[in-house]
């Protein structure tokens, strides 16, 4: 049964919102700062890889699963296994992606009102000032501040849900129709900006240039991990999307699309970030703090330095929004199908209760700074909240779950299912059969496991 008989209007509509829910902090906040953190452009060249061959694969199962089982993830892929005489315990993996979108999406929704904080507070009180301490303590006194952090999640939260609920074709497709034009118009003016008034000569050389002392299997390891958990694929969002894709929409186009249109941003992210880094002689290694603590300095050293970091930290807000609708679209198909729900009951219910999750997080920099919940093990000694409810969600069942998508579509059905959807040949078809039973697998547990191990 499909989910509430929704429907997207057309081919640019799911397009868009495909391109939307790939897009997010991911491409714009941390693929800048995992490239430098990483040393530039083998980095880049792994990422790159990662894309070709574990993502893309993933993607259009994901499609041909959602588009087959015309259900929530969790219908879709019983739905597919009954049809194949396939276990229907493979649902797992459904709700497997329900509930890892629901705690990213609890998590992502704290770090997306820091967004909207910088974005707000510079309009309101311009920029912390030119030295590293006054920027940091910046950021550290939105950290340490509950109220402010909680005042800024509940907004972020309550602006997804508004979306969410005026259902796919009014709210959620006719939001990306906004936002991502919006984001790409907003992007190429920045970078633009940061190519003429920054060091574009170094940051050239440094996103394209391969030093082989830098290409080691670690970096190889965190790019791949990247260009995977990135898209959001394994998380089930596009067998929920897919699922309300009709047969006039290529789903082959669109998966393609949108992986080149996340690549595209995540670079031009990098020629608005680290123009402005050397031309100001910051270190591009500096990491999570990068967008936060590191651009802000360079800013307020800029000519037009406020206008600059207000339209920087809007568009990070709209990327965002954008991939975080896509997140609690999930467990509200869930509730619609499982439940028997309206769409505005399962909006309310999903939205109060990952608001309420996300508390954890908010209290993890302040309040519970210094509560570690599995301190008695040693690896997680000084792990807050936030910490284990990232280290578990993308480095435990982000992985399951594409590796169970992965096993579920290249062992358990028959390669016939993804000649119909995506309508390829045979040569293509025997490509993508191999890349889903072995090269997938593969990729995803040597990007999971063997960082423990080098």
């Amino acid at each position: 049964m499909a989910v509430a008989n929704e429907n997207w209007s057309g081919r640019l509509g799911f397009i868009l919102a495909t391109v939307g829910s790939a897009v997010g902090l991911g491409s714009i906040w941390k693929f800048p700062y995992e490239v430098g953190a990483n040393g530039g452009g083998g980095f880049v060249l792994f990422y790159l890889a990662g894309l070709v061959l574990i993502v893309t694969p993933l993607m259009l199962a994901e499609f041909t699963i959602g588009r087959r089982g015309k259900s929530d993830a969790r219908a879709s892929i019983a739905a597919v296994a009954r049809a194949h005489g396939a276990s229907p315990q493979w649902a797992m993996a459904g709700t497997l992606g329900v509930a890892t979108a629901f705690l990213i999406l609890s998590f992502y929704s704290v770090i997306g009102g820091w967004a909207l904080a910088y974005a707000v507070e510079t309009v309101w009180a311009g920029l912390p000032g030119t030295s590293a301490a006054a920027a940091q303590d910046h950021f550290n006194a939105l950290l340490a501040s509950p109220e402010r952090m909680t005042a800024y999640h509940t907004c972020f939260m309550l602006i997804t849900a508004i979306i969410v609920a005026r259902g796919i074709a009014g709210g959620i497709e006719e939001a990306s129709k906004i936002l991502m034009p919006a984001l790409v118009i907003l992007m190429v003016a920045l970078a633009a900006y940061s190519m003429i008034e920054g060091d574009i000569a170094t940051t050239l050389r440094y996103l394209f240039t391969f030093n082989p002392e830098k290409m080691t299997v670690r970096v190889a390891l965190e790019a791949l991990g990247l260009g995977f958990f990135s898209i959001g694929v394994g998380l089930a969002v596009m067998i929920t999307y897919a699922a309300y894709a009709g047969p006039e929409i290529n789903l082959r186009e669109a998966a393609f699309i949108a992986i080149a249109s996340d690549t595209a941003i995540s670079f031009l992210a990098g020629f608005i970030v680290f123009p402005i880094i050397f031309a100001n002689k910051l270190d591009p290694s500096s990491g999570p703090g990068l967008i936060f603590v590191t651009l802000p300095l360079a800013f307020s050293a800029m000519p037009m330095g406020v206008l600059f970091a207000v339209s920087f930290f809007v568009l990070l807000f709209i990327a965002a929004i954008a991939s975080a609708i896509s997140m609690l679209q999930m467990p509200v198909a869930f509730a619609q199908q499982t439940l028997g729900w309206s769409r505005k009951k399962s909006v309310a219910v999903a939205g109060i209760a990952c608001w309420l999750t996300g508390l954890g997080s908010v209290f993890s920099f302040n309040l519970w700074a210094n509560w570690f919940p599995l301190a008695a093990i040693p690896i997680f000694k000084t792990a807050t909240f936030f910490d284990l409810l990232d280290h578990l969600t993308s480095n435990l069942l982000l992985p399951a779950g594409g590796l169970a998508l992965a096993l579920f579509t290249g062992w358990a059905l028959p390669k016939q299912i993804l000649a119909e959807e995506l309508d390829l040949e045979p040569t293509a078809l025997e490509m993508m059969w191999t890349a889903l039973r072995y090269v997938v697998p593969f990729g995803i547990a040597a990007a999971t496991i063997l960082p423990f191990l080098i």
